[in-house]
Formats: structure tokens, C-alpha cells, sequence
């Protein structure tokens, strides 16, 4: 009885290792195709989040370049 309980569990073994064999390529082209697509989204996110912290800066640029002129105005009239 041992015999063909040690046969069965290799035969089981042996099966497994084929499986996972032809499973691997499959396994390793879904996991290519899912990072591929949350490298792509985590990159429009990082995109997207980037555009909208450099808008706020720019028109901080802009505010404070319009302080400045009119600073400046303000500098040349009382210099007249």
C-alpha cells in the first residue's frame, strides 16, 4: 500500500510541475500586461497631480509679478 501512495503522490508532484510549467508563461505575460497598466495609470496620476501643483504656482508667479510692477509704478511715481 505504501508503494502506490508514494507513486500516487509523485505522479501528484509530477503533475503539478507540469502545470506550473505551462501555467508560468501565462502567469508571467498577465503579470507584464498589469504592470504595464498601473505604471501607465500610477504615470497619468503623477501627471495630472504635477500639471495641477505647477498651475498653482504658476499664477503665484503671476500674482506676485504684478505686486511687483505695481510696486514698481508706485516706486517710480514717488521717485518723480
Amino acid at each position: 500500500m505504501s508503494d502506490s501512495s508514494d507513486t500516487d503522490a509523485q505522479r501528484s508532484q509530477d503533475l503539478k510541475s507540469r502545470l506550473i510549467q505551462l501555467a508560468q508563461p501565462i502567469v508571467d505575460s498577465l503579470d507584464s500586461r498589469l504592470r504595464d497598466q498601473v505604471d501607465s495609470r500610477v504615470d497619468d496620476r503623477v501627471d495630472a497631480t504635477l500639471s495641477a501643483r505647477l498651475a498653482v504656482i504658476e499664477r503665484a508667479i503671476a500674482d506676485l509679478d504684478r505686486s511687483l510692477r505695481e510696486l514698481q509704478e508706485r516706486l517710480d511715481k514717488v521717485a518723480d
